[in-house]
């Protein structure tokens, strides 16, 4: 799904409107409904809720306006707080601004920081909000009364424990986009309402997803509300993309009956040494989980044994070793790795290898040998701190890099900080340069490719950020490959990357974010892809 800026919207909306002749107020009615629609689903309590609707008085407190009609069809008792003059709201706004007067709606109209106060107490008692007072016009921090408006309702939500379902607890549902939120990648430093969920129409917007505050969206759902399909995905100037089910319509997901393992590709991946087993146990497995036919560990001979018994289904090779009992240049130079990667239809290499001057040597030369598709991580990149260069020059044609800030920084020659600042600069940057796919993980995790496109990543979670669990990316990227193939490859390493932080999220689900280990990920892969299998088909269908 495409992402697009405000600018980018507003010609959407526009072109909406005057080439299929679908008017604003319709365009009003159904975003409104959408929100309504949502609290329904998740609220089937909805006639028993308190509920406050705070408004603006532009285009996003009158879809506010919609909502808290649509609402009161389905028996709920809104209230709505105008945080403006009647008189000051214009256009379609001022449309549902009438009818909900018109059909006796309970207004409270609030101008001043006095005003308020008389009435904060009401708006303070309800358990569910819906923000709807500033959307993706912001152009600076906020101030003034909607600044107090903000933060009151910012505390409001964090005095009571929030649940999704159940009869209690406070939960804030943002219009289009959180009050406060630029619509961009800049962070202006003001108050944003916190959200438990957003529902942002017809794609969702930079800021969502690559803001510094985009934690404040909460859970994000794009509604569509008229704008056709087609006139975003045939727009070849909009680059960036979402990854969720749509993206990923044209993949082979459902398997042909006369399929064997022969039809999902062998993944070979290289990994461990002494002391780092574990690292090339969970790449092993997490490729298996993920669907390739076959799968096989090559790692330092001294630790195979215990990489061979990490699961029955994973074949090994022995590699060379050094002293340190990690992968020796040897392996390159008698070509015993050549015998290895023969027949294998992509290599992952990196996960605990170590930093071993010898393995590191190991690493470049396999590198500007082999021709498989690879897919670089862990040490793998470390072997390329200062000598990125040289990734332009090695004989793949196709290279994947997956590194964290870290590692993309030691990659660069700068510092962690200037990576985050500046994620989707940095990641297409690098793309660029090295004539690669990188995955800069992490947050909302980007995948840029060679070309000058990116597609940001939703799933995932904060009990993610635990040793091995990009051993389990690594393994699944690989799998997946071997799987599905290259001729579509930005998709299927997407997939992986969308797989890995669903798979992460049924693992929270399960055991709790603090307690979750990255074999928690390949255990709930299982579950992780029936759920986006089911969504899959949804898209497709």
């Amino acid at each position: 799904m495409k992402v697009l800026t405000a600018e980018q919207m507003r010609e959407a909306d526009r072109l909406t409107t005057d080439r299929y002749g679908i008017p604003s107020l319709q365009l009003m009615e159904n975003a409104g409904a959408a929100v309504a629609d949502y609290l329904s689903d998740t609220f089937p309590d909805l006639s028993t809720r308190s509920i406050v609707v705070l408004c603006g008085k532009g285009n996003n407190g009158g879809d506010g306006l919609v909502a808290a009609r649509r609402l009161r069809e389905r028996s709920a008792s809104p209230r709505v707080f105008l945080f403006a003059e009647s008189s000051a709201v214009r256009g379609d706004a001022a449309t549902n601004l009438h009818l909900w007067q018109e059909g006796g709606g309970k207004l409270y109209a609030v101008t001043s920081a006095a005003e308020w106060m008389e009435t904060r107490e009401i708006a303070g008692q309800a358990d569910l909000v819906v923000d709807a007072l500033l959307g993706t016009g912001v152009k600076g921090p906020v101030e003034g009364l909607l600044a107090s408006v903000i933060e009151d309702t910012n505390a409001w939500r964090r005095k009571q424990s929030v649940r999704l379902r159940g009869s209690c607890g406070r939960f804030v549902v943002a219009v289009d986009m959180p009050s406060g939120l630029p619509s961009g990648s800049e962070d202006f430093g003001g108050p944003i309402i916190r959200a438990d969920a957003t529902v942002t129409f017809t794609a969702p917007k930079v800021g969502q997803l690559l803001s510094p505050r985009a934690d404040c969206v909460g859970k994000l759902l794009v509604r569509h509300i008229g704008t056709p399909r087609d006139l975003l995905d045939d727009d070849p100037t909009l680059k960036l993309h979402w990854l969720e089910a749509g993206e990923f319509r044209g993949l082979p997901m459902v398997r042909k009956p006369d399929a064997h393992k022969g039809s999902f590709g062998h993944a070979l991946i290289v990994a461990g040494s002494v002391g780092k087993s574990g690292a090339a146990v969970l790449g092993g497995r997490a490729a298996l989980r993920v669907g390739a036919g076959l799968v096989t560990v090559a790692t330092p001979a001294d630790v195979l044994p215990i990489v061979a018994a990490g699961m029955p289904e994973m074949m090994t090779a022995p590699l060379l070793a050094t002293a340190d009992g990690t992968a020796s240049l040897a392996n390159v130079d008698s070509d015993p790795f050549g015998q290895i990667a023969r027949d294998k239809s992509v290599l992952a290499m990196g996960p605990g290898l170590s930093t071993n001057h010898e393995t590191q040597q190991f690493i470049r030369a396999v590198l500007q040998k082999l021709s498989l598709p690879v897919i670089l991580d862990a040490d793998g990149l470390n072997a390329f701190a200062g000598r990125a260069d040289e990734l332009r020059t090695r004989k793949p044609e196709l290279l994947a890099l997956t590194p964290h800030p870290g590692e993309m920084a030691r990659l660069l020659d700068t510092t962690a900080r200037d990576v985050q600042a500046r994620r989707l600069e940095i990641a297409l940057e690098a793309a660029k340069r090295w004539r690669a796919f990188v995955i800069l993980k992490g947050f909302h995790t980007i995948l840029a490719t060679p070309d000058g496109r990116a597609y940001i990543n939703t799933t995932g979670n904060a009990g993610m950020a635990t040793g091995g669990t990009g051993d389990v990316l690594t393994g699944m990227l690989a799998g997946l490959t071997a799987e599905l193939g290259t001729k579509n490859w930005e998709c299927v390493l997407g997939l992986g990357v969308h797989l890995h932080g669903l798979a992460g999220d049924v693992a929270a689900e399960r055991v709790g974010q603090a307690p979750l280990v990255a074999s928690d990920l390949i255990d709930a892969l299982p579950e992780a892809y029936a759920r986006f299998l089911a969504q899959w088909h949804d898209a497709v269908h």
